[in-house]
């Protein structure tokens, strides 16, 4: 006998993911990022490639941290190779305040935690203080990798915006008190305030103290995300947000941009309460960052010339930097502008009225070169004038060809645009939009 059972709806669509109706409410939120989703492209070796942000690892010496790798295996491989404290290696602990020391941060070893990468510094911070539609400042643009963790613990973003001088502070205050009219709780400003990405601007020193208090007047966290700062081309060093209020700033940190990517180390500098919580955090998430790449960094800074080796590195960024600004000067059609940046590795750029940098991509690509569209570092759907473009891995010779091509694409566009008027795509929400599982 077969038993009656009511007929399920039928939408005339077929999911591809069987686990679909399984998932937490959260993963909505987590969508593929337009950059990544760029790297198969880019990376093949007829694109000149002025997408990605990899560092230029051409000056490391490796012969030597070949060596000292062996030295680290052969003298401390069974502590290396061996689980650690999800508080991360002492040693390091003690060199990482040593270095954000340059920005005037006076910080205690005990309240750094080791990541892996500052992306996991980033991601245990919002899963720490934001709940489901609690509201983040974050600049406009912003961090491609902060919105997607925005995005995944179902905050809501506002962007603030910025001008050459880095993040507006009566804008902050205007969002703030927007915020707050609607009964929106504001959980932190996330901010890049050095050479920033995508921007490549950076936060005037006059606005920094104004920003700290504008934060600390609402009642609001600040994070703090600085992969850059070291990076200046004039080997400016500029004062950390953290330097002026070590209460109310989440400071993260990197050796991905001034050392080496691959090996994922990061740290967080937190309020010793909040270091309580993210090394309860940590654990959850890995249980310990790998020592053995620890104590490569720490070996690392403790034999080598560190600070001439980042020298080296914001000398071979600089030539790329100006490799990049006189291609766009000499290419760009008329009606584009872009910013100046004084370090870092991005220049962002704005493109004549009716051009949809997402829309161009594709025939970018086609004619071998590539960028970031503007839309994927703002959470709002803006950003379809701008593009990033980045300098720090190409040479400069592939730098003023990438340019070059994209500066055809560009004037093609500009005459369709010219001819045809512009066309925009456009995506209407709603339940009848099919999601990327189902068809």
């Amino acid at each position: 006998m077969t038993e009656n059972r009511p007929a399920k709806p039928q939408t005339g669509r077929h999911n591809l993911d069987p686990h679909l109706e399984r998932y937490a409410a959260r993963t909505a939120g987590m969508t593929a990022s337009e950059i990544r989703a760029l790297f198969a492209v880019a990376s093949r070796p007829e694109v000149v490639s002025l997408a990605g942000g990899m560092p230029n690892l051409a000056a490391l010496p490796l012969d030597t941290l070949s060596a000292q790798v062996g030295e680290i295996i052969a003298e401390e491989g069974l502590v290396a190779l061996q689980y650690g404290s999800a508080h991360g290696v002492p040693a390091l602990r003690d060199q990482i305040c040593e270095i954000m020391a340059l920005e005037g941060v006076k910080a205690h070893p005990d309240d750094v935690v080791i990541t892996v990468g500052s992306q996991m510094g980033l991601d245990m911070v919002t899963r720490l203080f934001c709940d489901p539609g609690d509201v983040v400042i974050a600049e406009g643009p912003s961090y491609v990798g902060a919105l997607g963790s925005f995005s995944a613990y179902q905050a809501k973003v506002v962007h603030v915006a910025m001008d050459d001088h880095g993040l507006v502070p009566e804008g902050l205050r205007e969002a703030l008190r927007q915020a707050e009219k609607a009964g929106q709780r504001v959980k932190f400003l996330y901010t890049i305030p050095n050479f920033h990405n995508p921007a490549g601007v950076t936060l005037a020193v006059e606005r920094r103290a104004e920003i700290v208090e504008i934060c600390r007047e609402h009642g609001v966290l600040v994070v703090e995300d600085n992969p850059y700062g070291l990076l200046g081309f004039d080997g400016q060093i500029y004062p950390a947000l953290r330097s002026l209020d070590p209460d109310n700033v989440v400071y993260l940190g990197s050796f991905s941009k001034t050392f080496a990517s691959g090996l994922r180390v990061g740290w967080v500098l937190a309020p010793h309460a909040v270091r309580e919580k993210l090394v309860l955090a940590a654990e959850s998430a890995t249980l310990c960052p790998p020592t053995f790449n620890q104590m490569i960094v720490s070996r690392y800074l403790a034999s080598h010339d560190w600070k001439g080796q980042i020298k080296k590195f914001r000398e071979n960024y600089r030539e790329r930097r100006d490799a990049m600004l006189s291609a766009l000067q000499q290419y760009l059609p008329a009606g584009c502008s872009w910013t100046q940046p004084e370090g870092g590795f991005y220049v962002w750029v704005t493109v004549p009225e009716g051009v949809d940098t997402k829309a161009m991509l594709p025939r970018a690509v086609t004619a071998r070169v590539a960028y970031a569209s503007g839309t994927g570092f703002y959470a709002d759907g803006f950003g379809s004038r701008q593009m990033r473009l980045s300098y720090c891995y190409p040479t400069p010779e592939r730098i003023r060809e990438g340019v070059r091509r994209l500066a055809a694409v560009l004037e093609s566009e500009m005459d369709l645009g010219r001819t045809f008027g512009s066309v925009r795509a456009r995506t209407i929400p709603g339940p009848e939009t099919p999601s990327p599982d189902t068809v």
